[in-house]
């Protein structure tokens, strides 16, 4: 029924619109899901205030226009039977102006996703602080090499399907569950729209700042989360994080737990675990039997968890260990997620999206396990609304170990963090030197390329982490190193 948001629909059926025209369709999961009902079988169309790539070539690619600026004239020319609204887009743009003001049926993505696709599917929704998008990735594709044709969504581009989406037509649909807000007329968590079947929590840490108050406001969300999840269901959680198993026995699904911590109290854990230049390897205890040896072509306990929680989740959608061994032996891993860039005279440049402290602390010591005898030197951006906050200013200074050498950037000032509350940087740089780290800082960008690249040795990786673009600091920096193994430096 229309209110002062317009005609807002919760649910809907997939055979009563044909075409869909998505309002921030140049967003990573708006594009995606754009991509994903063209698929699907839609006739699909977008717009955006600005559309670059490589979002404007994938769209282009899929055969899905898409208009800029925005403008109720797009609405003209899509002339759609449903608009989804990006939770990018504010109540005054002109095009979510124009939907409200003509009536048009209109939709949450995650409402849409969850109507469209989810409802008629076996929900596997991975949530949590930490390692969603490996994890999600990870199990989409344990289920594909298993031969269960699934459907999947998740928020980075997995390297075996060169893409963060597949339309499959097995019961299965493993989906990324954000715990971000969804419109502008529903501030509620996206993953409550998902309808999960099986879920997993990797982990239950403050986060996201800019909408939550606190850990107890942060921890209530997932306690929602977790009572979606249906008594015949199955809810798998990281024993590490306990305030997350908690919230999950909260909930009336049968709880399943996993660490990666060799005898630790847990139904899944990893015995003879070793790391090498080749990733992880480990022997799977199930509720103390050894089911025996998976190989994991990544490195670090976050990712052992990550696989432990797969395991656990795939166990319980009936899948044997043979086929649980064979997808994660062929996983390629997710761009940006330890992600190897280049190697240039002996300089290897590892790209992460690590932005929490305890991301920032794992990701290391991933790299850390995987090049022992190498110099690691760690460069951070503090982009997101949280790390630029001095919330976790004690945890960041405690966030580098195993690393020789940090740089940070000093993020500019941001409108959603108050003055007085952001990130000190200076003051983090001197609590790493104090524990014998290597530690300074810049402003801008260019003077971090510069440093880095005149001050790069061989044998060095250069580990760099955020959850944003850096201001193209990767790609700036492997010009300068391929500029200076030209001249001979």
């Amino acid at each position: 029924m229309a209110d002062d948001n317009g005609n807002v629909l919760d649910t809907l059926d997939p055979k009563s619109v044909r075409r869909i025209h998505l309002v921030g369709v140049a967003g990573t999961g708006m594009g995606s899901f754009a991509g994903m009902l063209k698929a699907a079988g839609y006739d699909v169309t977008g717009s955006d205030e600005n559309v670059y790539p490589p979002m404007s070539n994938m769209l282009r690619t899929w055969g899905i226009p898409a208009s800029s600026p925005y403008s109720p004239a797009n609405l003209d020319a899509a002339k759609p039977d449903l608009v989804i609204i990006g939770n990018v887009i504010r109540r005054v743009n002109p095009e979510a102006t124009a939907v409200r003001e003509r009536g048009l049926k209109q939709m949450s993505f995650p409402a849409a996703l969850g109507s469209l696709f989810l409802d008629r599917s076996h929900s596997v929704v991975v949530a949590g602080t930490h390692g969603k998008t490996t994890t999600s990735s990870l199990m989409a594709h344990v289920l594909v090499a298993a031969g269960k044709d699934p459907s999947f969504l998740v928020g980075g581009v997995t390297q075996n399907y060169a893409g963060n989406y597949r339309v499959g037509k097995g019961p299965h649909f493993v989906v990324e569950g954000d715990e971000y807000d969804t419109a502008y007329w529903d501030k509620g968590s996206k993953f409550l729209h998902y309808r999960p079947r099986t879920a997993i929590v990797t982990s239950v840490e403050f986060d996201h700042a800019d909408i939550f108050r606190d850990l107890p406001h942060y921890e209530a969300t997932f306690e929602k989360f977790v009572r979606l999840v249906p008594r015949d269901g199955q809810l798998v959680v990281c024993a590490a994080y306990p305030n997350a198993v908690r919230i999950a026995r909260g909930g009336t699904a049968p709880v399943v737990t996993y660490v990666a911590k060799e005898g630790a109290d847990a139904d899944y854990t990893p015995k003879n675990l070793s790391f090498g230049p080749e990733g992880a390897r480990f022997n799977v205890m199930e509720k103390g039997q050894d089911l025996g040896t998976v190989t994991l072509p990544m490195s670090g306990a976050h990712n052992v968890e990550n696989a432990l929680a797969v395991i656990a989740a795939a166990r319980g959608l009936g899948l044997t260990f043979a086929e649980i061994q064979q997808g994660l032996s062929t996983f390629q891993g997710v761009k940006r997620r330890q992600e190897v860039r280049a190697e240039i005279e002996g300089v290897l440049v590892v790209d992460d999206f690590a932005h929490h402290p305890t991301a920032v602390r794992e990701t290391i010591a991933a790299i850390r396990h995987r090049y022992p005898d190498r110099r690691l030197w760690a460069i951070f951006e503090p982009r997101s609304n949280t790390s630029r906050r001095n919330i976790h200013q004690e945890d960041y200074a405690h966030a580098f170990p195993g690393a020789a050498r940090a740089s940070l950037k000093v993020p500019e000032r941001h409108d959603k963090v108050p003055e007085g509350e952001e990130l000190n940087v200076p003051k983090l740089i001197e609590a790493l030197k104090g524990q014998g780290i290597a530690a300074d800082g810049a402003t801008d960008v260019q003077t971090l390329v510069d440093r880095v690249s005149a001050e790069a040795k061989a044998g060095d990786v250069l580990l760099v982490m955020s959850n944003g673009a850096f201001g193209g600091f990767i790609e700036k920096l492997l010009s300068a190193l391929k500029a200076r193994a030209g001249k001979g430096t």
